[in-house]
């Protein structure tokens, strides 16, 4: 007995060896430092689009129905993959295919952010909504060249930890134009605003200047015709038409329940009894610390246990995170319970997120990495904005607690499709 125990305690601990070594090495390389400059830059101009430019307008007079016909600008990110073959095809003449695409677009959006110093919404509101339009092409344009990057520069078993060191970068960036510019708007001029904005985009460029090369290992179309064909009949030919449908069918089910429960969580906290200013320093902190985590947390999880694996746990957590807002709209107006509610959603959001990114990017074939991944992302948004699009009718005919009880049962096709197209066993 004693020998057995002995033996059973040498292996164990080879194994916590072995374990720690796996995360440490899979945590500090080079191609997590790609992921997080990268991540970085690709979260910027989306933020600066979405919570710097109508903060800039209001500020300026600028009237709230003109500045809501500015959300029009988000097009190109839905659409993106109709120019993403254009990028699987052709190849710059620098850096190669994936890091020469990589530092245009970041060129082109460091002078196009630099470019707001010399406007003024006094003026030139048109301008500005153009140039708007002009970011937010290029912002998605770089998102296409990065998705495709780290799909080919990741191993498989890095694939999680990767995606959520890049989603994680993606949020944080958000405290450059949410909350950096508006400081500085009180103190010096939005021109000289905008230029310090523009500026932080050289971390990005810094992230593709020191990215190993990826192109000389993996083939490319040699016509157009063929990026734009190929990748859609080697996604349905790869394991057969029934099996790229369910994939299809798992991607627009898997994060919908936790998107509708979320769509309209500011008025719901406002209908609580919640001031705006509790809204700001409690439910906004708590999804931004507990998401960051949880996609920390995540992607090493996903080191150890795989992404199907992942994608069952994580799924779980999602659904039952959902239930924490039935127990708020029942309890209603108390602070505690909103920072626990909502840190315990989007840590669930944070979770699912690095799976359902890391599932995404395994999905793809090499060779049509920017193609394939931009269109099965843009199919993920298509259900999100249509039934967000219901939310409203819902609650009204509903009320708030049966409400998120119903997104916890639209959580569950998703997780039952996990059956089929990422068993537990089958990585």
């Amino acid at each position: 007995v004693k020998g057995t125990l002995r033996l059973f305690n040498f292996g164990a601990n080879l194994y916590g060896e072995y374990v720690t070594k796996t995360i440490r090495e899979a945590l500090f390389n080079k191609r997590m430092v790609v992921c997080l400059l990268t991540g970085f830059s690709s979260g910027l101009p989306l933020y600066v689009i979405y919570q710097l430019i109508p903060a800039w307008l209001r500020s300026e007079g600028v009237s709230l129905k003109t500045i809501g016909l500015f959300s029009i600008a988000s097009l190109p990110y839905t659409w993106k993959f109709l120019w993403s073959p254009l990028m699987d095809r052709y190849v710059p003449p620098f850096g190669g295919r994936r890091r020469g695409w990589g530092i245009i677009t970041q060129i082109l959006l460091f002078a196009g952010l630099l470019c707001f110093s010399f406007l003024s919404p006094a003026e030139s509101v048109l301008n500005i909504a153009f140039l708007v339009f002009i970011i937010a092409f290029f912002s998605a344009s770089q998102d296409i060249v990065l998705d495709a990057y780290r799909r080919e520069l990741l191993p498989d078993d890095e694939l999680g930890l990767g995606n959520s060191l890049f989603i994680n970068a993606y949020r944080f960036s958000s405290l450059v134009p949410g909350s950096l510019a508006l400081i500085l708007a009180d103190h010096i001029s939005w021109a000289s605003v905008h230029a310090i904005v523009a500026l932080f985009m050289g971390i990005g460029i810094l992230g593709v200047l020191i990215a190993p090369p990826v192109d000389s290992e993996i083939s490319h179309p040699l016509t157009l015709a063929d990026a734009v064909i190929e990748p859609f009949k080697e996604f349905f030919r790869r394991n057969g038409v029934k099996s790229a449908l369910l994939v299809i069918a798992f991607m627009f089910l898997y994060k919908l329940g936790d998107s509708m429960a979320t769509a309209l969580s500011t008025p719901f906290y406002l209908d609580l009894g919640f001031s705006k200013t509790e809204i700001g320093s409690i439910a906004k902190i708590a999804g931004l610390w507990s998401s960051v985590f949880g996609g920390f947390v995540g992607g090493l999880l996903m080191v150890k246990i795989g992404i199907n694996r992942a994608l069952w746990i994580f799924g779980v957590v999602q659904v039952v995170s959902i239930l924490g807002f039935v127990y708020l709209a029942l309890v209603g107006h108390d602070p505690y319970v909103l920072f626990a509610v909502v840190s315990f959603e989007y840590l669930g959001v944070g979770l699912g997120t690095a799976a359902f990114v890391a599932f995404i990017a395994k999905s793809t074939d090499k060779r049509f990495t920017a193609t394939q991944f931009a269109l099965l992302s843009s199919i993920t948004g298509i259900p999100r904005t249509f039934a967000n699009a219901t939310t409203g009718y819902l609650i009204e005919a509903m009320g708030y607690p049966l409400f998120f009880l119903f997104c916890s049962v639209i959580a569950l096709p998703g997780m039952f499709l996990l059956l089929k197209v990422a068993p537990w066993s089958g990585e």
